[in-house]
């Protein structure tokens, strides 16, 4: 008899990927939980890869959904004014863009966040009359073709033959070592005309780099690197995709910085629970769309502005963002004792608010350890340019005993994986004679 994973494996195409990193099925979820058909439960710290801030199922916002379909609301509408939309939007400015002083138009697009990128770029172009966009060392901008463009790593890029539509690189906040200011070598850059480089019309970057391995850009670089975008009229594109909607501590992920970007780009969880929805935050001189210039089926989808606009209370005062810094100490304090007992095997820990990553020496440690938590209990994910680093994503309101849970999990399965280490090397020194045998 043919199981349900056995017809999945033989009609579902080669490119799925997570359902390998977690090989069970699904059943239900709830707040942090996840349960499989043997009802088997899971801790999870991979919320939908950030598009589950507040977790599986949150009470208000079923509630919000069902109620708007018992009562025959709209589910699509395309951009047609309809109360559902103005309801989102008046309830983003007064909550949102107001309290921060942030004067944005709001573009809907396609509801996936790379949708976002593409029209941020896009306009860019319109803009500025330049074609050059460029983006910055480890960066991940999704997978369409203009956002693949400007996504760093190679495993994506070469896979596409994806054109690489007059984009560029630079180098991220840290990438070329703590004693190397990279903002200095991007300014010489776009001063010199004999650099080779042209104006761009826009750099692109996160202030986290979420699937680059959680690489923090510090306040003084993103200063700086707004400064210069302003000397040299270059429009300053924050991708805030996976770090931002309160992943960071505060709604937007540059808060604490002090800087206004010219686009903002929101996605995964703007749409509260689960559901679809992209937006690009303009600046009112920017937005110099045509009618329809710009468009999409299934932009402003109903049921995710729904679910959006409930999501949207959670920031109507300081109490969410004060249990996210609660839980940021309590996870950071947690993992620095790991990182400690540990050194020999993990190079660091980064990260703030509710996104950390623990990079290891060796990949392959982390991979191992990455399965030996799911096996226990964990969902939790790699990332970085190797997948040498494990990537914590809990959802932002998850239960103070959950977290617990799920940081005893991680830290059993380190313990147990290292432990099994056989070879009298160290990960660490087995990983550097395989880099330097590779630089020569």
């Amino acid at each position: 008899m043919t199981t349900q994973t056995q017809q999945t494996e033989t009609i579902e195409s080669e490119v799925r990927g997570y359902c390998r990193s977690f090989p069970t099925t699904f059943t239900k979820a709830k707040g942090s939980i996840m349960y499989n058909k043997a009802n088997k439960e899971y801790v999870d710290f991979f919320a939908g890869a950030g598009a589950l801030n507040y977790g599986h199922n949150h009470p208000r916002m079923k509630k919000a959904l069902i109620a708007h379909l018992t009562d025959n609301g709209l589910i699509h509408s395309m951009d047609m004014d309809n109360t559902v939309k103005n309801n989102f939007l008046s309830k983003f400015k007064s909550v949102i863009l107001e309290p921060r002083n942030l004067d944005y138009r709001v573009q809907f697009c396609g509801p996936t966040g790379t949708n976002a990128v593409e029209a941020a770029i896009r306009l860019a172009r319109k803009v500025t009359g330049r074609s050059l966009v460029m983006g910055f060392t480890n960066g991940y901008h999704g997978m369409t073709q203009g956002a693949l463009s400007l996504t760093a790593n190679s495993y994506y890029r070469d896979t596409s033959s994806v054109l690489q539509n007059n984009t560029g690189f630079l180098p991220y906040d840290g990438y070329m070592g703590a004693g190397v200011d990279t903002l200095e070598y991007i300014d010489k850059l776009f001063t010199d005309p004999s650099s080779g480089t042209d104006k761009p019309a826009a750099i692109i970057l996160e202030t986290i780099q979420g699937e680059g391995g959680i690489n923090v850009a510090s306040t003084e670089w993103l200063q700086g690197l707004r400064k210069l975008t302003e000397k040299h009229g270059i429009l300053m594109i924050v991708d805030d995709i996976q770090v931002g909607c309160g992943r960071s501590g505060s709604f937007f992920s540059f808060e604490e910085a002090g800087i206004v970007p010219d686009m903002v780009l929101l996605s995964k969880s703007l749409g509260g629970c689960g559901l679809p929805l992209a937006v690009v935050l303009l600046k009112p001189e920017l937005d110099q769309w045509k009618p329809g210039e710009y468009n999409g089926t299934f932009r402003a989808n109903s049921l995710s502005l729904i679910a959006a606009t409930e999501a949207l209370s959670f920031w109507e005062d300081e109490k969410l963002a004060i249990e996210i810094a609660s839980k940021s100490r309590k996870i950071r304090v947690a993992l620095q004792r790991i990182t400690i007992q540990h050194t020999s095997h993990v190079k660091m820990l980064r990260g703030e608010g509710l996104v950390f990553g623990m990079e290891f020496y060796d990949p392959k440690l982390a991979e191992k350890v990455q399965k030996h938590a799911f096996q226990n209990g964990l969902i939790i994910e790699t990332a970085g340019s190797t997948g040498q680093v494990i990537k914590f994503l809990p959802a932002l309101t998850i239960d103070a005993d959950v977290l617990q849970k799920g940081l005893d999990l991680f830290k059993n399965s380190i313990d147990y994986v290292i432990k099994m280490q056989t070879t009298p090397e160290t990960p660490a020194t087995q990983f550097a004679s395989r880099l330097s045998g590779v630089s020569k």
